[in-house]
């Protein structure tokens, strides 16, 4: 598909962006098939042009963006979605992406970015920005450190926390008060149940 037949739907609620983008887009080939201001406004729009691809905000007065992304993709699953926005906190992200958008790319990573986004999107490749797969990796990482622990006892989670303060064996039986072979015995179910086999990399895995 050609950019030249390639048609884009703008929903922001700055119309000097929106102006913005419909200026950039159209000087690449694009045909904007419509500017809105909400999600309502934007379901409005597409009960009569169907776009190819929707660029849009997540924080909008009425319906914001992660609602419209739902809406969207449930009524017109062909539609490709691109979050533009200023924000890539956990929440955001995790509610976009999983809601279907099919990108998500920040406001300042500039002209040339959005046009290459773009043109992942028709290609159908997934779009996004560096900072939210930092954001994304960091979630995975916590996710799979919470996973972890959460198999672990009390007293397991507690030689845990001892092990990343450096303490070895027998420095943590005098701590909690149990034999050396005890610590022992707890470390090796630690292991068992991690399946991580070394002090030093349990530790940072479970570090806060």
């Amino acid at each position: 598909m050609d950019s030249e037949n390639m048609r884009i739907l703008l929903v922001d609620d700055e119309n000097m962006l929106l102006d913005s983008l419909e200026i950039i887009l159209s000087m690449n080939g694009y045909e904007i098939t419509g500017k809105a201001n909400d999600g309502r406004a934007a379901l409005e729009i597409l009960t009569g042009v169907r776009p190819d691809i929707a660029l849009v905000d997540l924080n909008m007065k009425g319906m914001g963006g992660i609602e419209l992304i739902g809406k969207m993709k449930k009524l017109y699953p062909e539609i490709k979605i691109l979050v533009l926005t200023t924000f890539y906190d956990d929440k955001n992200i995790t509610e976009a992406i999983s809601g279907g958008a099919d990108g998500y790319l920040l406001k300042d990573s500039g002209k040339d970015a959005i046009l290459g986004a773009i043109r992942q999107l028709k290609g159908g490749n997934t779009v996004l920005d560096g900072k939210v797969m930092q954001r994304l990796s960091l979630l995975v990482n916590r996710n799979e450190k919470k996973s972890i622990a959460d198999d672990l006892t009390e007293r397991e989670k507690e030689i845990c926390a001892l092990l990343a303060d450096g303490l070895n064996n027998r420095q943590i039986a005098e701590k909690l008060y149990i034999s050396e072979g005890t610590v022992k015995n707890y470390i090796s179910v630690i292991y068992e149940k991690t399946g991580i086999h070394d002090r030093v990399q349990l530790a940072i895995a479970l570090r806060d």
